[in-house]
């Protein structure tokens, strides 16, 4: 029982530990947005796929949003998944993945949304489909070119680590218009080290 105790003081000790170091990741996260993230969304490939997909969607209602989202929803636990494939699948989404990949660990999902907040690339799934009714695209996408939203800390039950969501407006290069917008989960250990 003594050893059972300690085990789950060390563990928890070790948790609190790395939510107060995982805490101050605000500098390293604009820097990590500076250095690697604008240069991901300047991508052509990026540009074109949000504006192809703003174009596709461009006579959506809410009502239909709303329900491309529930579909989404009820997609994600089924065997059949018709529109989370044809995100997964595309050209954006399998970028995506290598670029997480790339990053060693560093980075836990990375997601770019439309000017509707629909997901038009991820990496991994996500629970749900439209993303314009939470911070990372109304704090990003609606705050205008220079906008950077970085989330608080949270621990990630399924990875069991501290992680934090860095969210930037996608630009027209052209025009400077604000298109779209991408967020990219980080793992804030990793980053903080």
């Amino acid at each position: 029982m003594r050893k059972h105790i300690f085990v789950v003081a060390t563990v928890i000790l070790g948790l609190v530990a790395l939510r107060t170091e995982a805490q101050d990741v605000t500098g390293p996260a604009r820097a990590l947005a500076d250095s690697q993230i604008r240069a991901w969304i300047a991508d052509p490939m990026v540009i074109d796929a949000v504006k192809a997909q703003n174009a596709k969607h461009a006579g959506l209602t809410q009502a239909e949003i709303e329900g491309l989202d529930q579909q989404w929803r009820s997609e994600t636990g089924a065997s059949s998944q018709p529109l989370i494939d044809s995100v997964l699948n595309n050209a954006l989404s399998r970028h995506l993945r290598e670029l997480k990949a790339n990053g060693r660990g560093l980075f836990t999902e990375i997601f770019v949304m439309d000017n509707k907040g629909l997901n038009v690339g991820q990496s991994d799934i996500t629970s749900d489909y439209w993303q314009g009714d939470e911070d990372k695209w109304q704090k990003t996408y609606g705050a205008g070119p220079d906008a950077i939203h970085i989330s608080e800390v949270e621990l990630d039950e399924s990875s069991q680590t501290f992680q934090t969501q860095i969210s930037l407006p996608v630009l027209d290069p052209a025009t400077g218009a604000v298109i779209g917008a991408i967020t990219v989960g980080v793992d804030a250990e990793v980053l903080t080290q």
